[in-house]
């Protein structure tokens, strides 16, 4: 988002600190939610990618580092330790069989429908003052 001025007022610093908060809070609760299904956050969201990426036929471990932000490299070993926990597998590309996608397996499948019930509940809950923020946020902020 832009800076409208170049000087922010106290109510600006206030409401920026309070939708980092409000991050923080669903971040904390995803991050205690993924250990508590026996997983890793990062091998949350990286099943959350593979599931909610567009394609049907799978995510590449390009697209994973690019959902993720993390490295290529990092994004190999963590499908890897997604493989040998039998979470997700790896299938070669329908148009280049030198291409690696990965999906979920049932396994993978069952935890990350679990946790996305909860996640969902969890945003029922925080909407509306995540919404009121990005309100605030998008224009309608303090001292205008």
């Amino acid at each position: 988002m832009p800076a409208r001025s170049s000087k922010l007022d106290p109510a600006h610093y206030e409401l920026l600190a309070e939708w980092r908060y409000a991050l923080r809070q669903f971040l904390c609760f995803s991050e205690r939610a993924a250990r508590a299904a026996g997983i890793t956050p990062q091998q949350h969201q990286a099943m959350l990618a593979v599931k909610g990426f567009p394609a049907r036929d799978g995510l590449t471990i390009g697209a994973l580092a690019e959902r993720l932000q993390i490295r290529p490299h990092s994004a190999v070993g963590l499908a890897d330790r997604l493989v040998r926990e039998k979470f997700a597998r790896r299938v070669p590309g329908r148009k280049d069989r030198r291409q690696v996608h990965l999906t979920l397996t049932a396994r993978g499948e069952a935890v990350l429908e679990k946790l996305s019930a909860a996640h969902r509940e969890q945003l029922r809950r925080l909407g509306p003052q995540m919404n009121r923020l990005l309100e605030a946020l998008r224009g309608n902020e303090p001292g205008q």
